[in-house]
């Protein structure tokens, strides 16, 4: 059986997503990759003989995505020419930024393609299994302007720790406190609309650092996934992508 079977086919999940944009931050240099993927965009590495990005493309699909924003930056034209006759181009849109402009300045530079009041937003190089329909519920339930995936911790320190009290509050970001318990900052969110006129006036941030620390007392809160975070930004952990995609079985 084709363990990525799981990508040919969409899951009978609720209309609400199908009108929910969702963007995927794409435009990263990869420099800590670069001695495994030289060649080409970090997203498009190849993972058992198909892109990063065209399976997140594909499990946001499956999960009753219909409008996908790709916010692509270095070597954008390898990216835009893999998708140029891809079966979904039809749901595709592109962002491209002709400088680095960070997770936040790429969010900025959606602004203008983005049509539904809340909206998801993913990093590129990143995946973990997550159940999207719940996650907007969550969102939405709790009108938040913000809502933040989070994972169980990693063994290795290189990741944004971020720390919630036993009622899911998120209370800071890459501190250390042992009454509250951390976890992994998945790279996956809900935002609402409200968010854009509140971000930095600058060009070029991160959201992970600029910008989130900044924005706890509003209505921001954590949701947490049981599923493991992985990605390929170092030749270690893409190797460990690949095999984990030749036994993944999602849904």
């Amino acid at each position: 059986m084709d363990p990525l079977s799981w990508l040919k086919k969409k899951s009978a999940q609720p209309k609400p997503l199908s009108r929910i944009d969702a963007v995927i931050l794409a435009g990263g240099l990869g420099k800590r990759l670069k001695p495994a993927v030289s060649d080409r965009p970090k997203v498009l590495a190849d993972v058992n003989g198909r892109a990063f990005l065209d399976i997140l493309v594909s499990y946001l699909l499956s999960q009753g995505f219909e409008r996908i924003i790709l916010s692509v930056g270095y070597l954008k034209e390898q990216i835009t020419d893999y998708f140029k006759n891809h079966p979904h181009r039809e749901n595709l849109d592109f962002a491209l930024e002709d400088t680095p402009l960070g997770t936040g300045g790429a969010i900025k530079k959606t602004k203008n393609l983005i049509r539904s009041e809340d909206f998801l937003v993913m990093n590129g190089d990143s995946f973990c299994q997550i159940n999207f329909a719940d996650f907007y519920s969550f969102h939405s339930k709790n009108q938040n302007l913000l809502s933040i995936a989070l994972a169980e911790p990693r063994e290795t320190p290189d990741y944004g720790v971020v720390l919630v009290d036993a009622g899911g509050k998120i209370r800071s970001f890459d501190e250390k406190n042992a009454t509250l318990r951390g976890f992994a900052n998945a790279g996956i969110y809900f935002m609402n609309q409200k968010i854009f006129p509140i971000l930095p006036a600058q060009e070029a941030f991160s959201l992970e650092y600029d910008f989130f620390p900044k924005i706890l007392d509003k209505k921001c809160s954590a949701f947490l996934l049981p599923g493991k975070l992985i990605d390929i930004g170092t030749p270690e952990r893409y190797a460990e992508t690949q095999q984990f995609f030749r036994t993944a079985t999602l849904s």
